[in-house]
């Protein structure tokens, strides 16, 4: 074959070459613009991931000794009231109360974050069984003050009406802090956007921390100024199931500070 039919052969192995020196040196630049852009794509999700309040993000979840503290503290309560205003068998609900707690706190001893429909429904039973209690120590002493056996002593009334407002205020407080958004663990793994109860800080994030998040003594907070005002103060409810459960807390609250005042004041006189 004569050279000048292997000319186009031999510019044909040049061109190929070239393109592939081409394609070599392009993919080298594009690789040296992507490390270059790494770092601001990272910081740029960084930032993303701040400007999501720690509310609606996946955190490790609340303490349990502030819950575990009002537990006890409402089981307390129940077993200094008289025997004529508690569910007889005396010891029975606060034996139940306290074997539920202490298997939820082997359970979860330290942080609520463990996701279980069986821990959950102990939770719900123990809560439930304190307001049971509560409900009837309430509904035993208005029923006494209204048939005149109840208040012979101004001092013995306010302090089981005291007795039973604070055990009001701890029952709501958890049954708030239990059904928020699902409860503890599925606020814990930001499993639900909306809220039940709207918290200052939800509604301006500039006035909290970064890392703020709804804990028990938050709602123990809700429930405290619901029963001193019988309404909402600064934290609003959402869901229908909220505002039907705060006007229940108002109305027992009403009912007890109103009875109880009433009698203790004609007793004073």
């Amino acid at each position: 074959m004569t050279p000048e039919g292997r000319e186009p052969a031999e510019h044909s192995v040049d061109a190929e070459h070239s393109v592939a020196k081409l394609l070599e040196s392009l993919h080298d630049q594009l690789k040296r613009v992507e490390q270059m852009v790494e770092p601001e794509v990272a910081a740029a999700k960084g930032v993303e991931r701040q400007m999501v309040p720690a509310w609606r993000r996946a955190t490790d979840g609340e303490h349990r000794l502030p819950v575990a503290a009002a537990v006890t503290l409402a089981i307390a309560l129940q077993l200094v009231l008289p025997k004529h205003l508690a569910i007889r068998p005396t010891w029975l609900l606060p034996s139940l109360e306290g074997l539920l707690l202490v298997g939820l706190i082997v359970a979860n001893p330290r942080r609520i974050n463990r996701t279980s429909t069986t821990l959950r429904a102990a939770s719900v039973s123990l809560i439930a069984l304190i307001s049971l209690a509560n409900a009837w120590s309430s509904a035993e002493l208005i029923k006494g003050l209204v048939n005149g056996t109840e208040g012979d002593h101004a001092s013995l009334l306010l302090s089981r009406g005291a007795s039973v407002y604070i055990t009001n205020i701890l029952v709501f407080a958890l049954w708030y802090w239990e059904w928020d958004r699902g409860g503890p663990v599925a606020r814990a793994r930001g499993l639900r956007p909306f809220p039940d109860f709207l918290f200052p800080q939800m509604a301006q994030p500039e006035l909290a921390p970064p890392d703020w998040t709804p804990t028990f003594l938050d709602y123990l907070y809700v429930s405290f100024t619901n029963a001193a005002a019988f309404s909402p103060t600064d934290t609003m409810p959402l869901s229908r199931w909220a505002k039907m459960l705060m006007l229940l807390q108002s109305a027992v609250a009403l009912l007890t500070v109103a009875f109880v005042v009433a009698r203790a004041v004609n007793i004073l006189k």
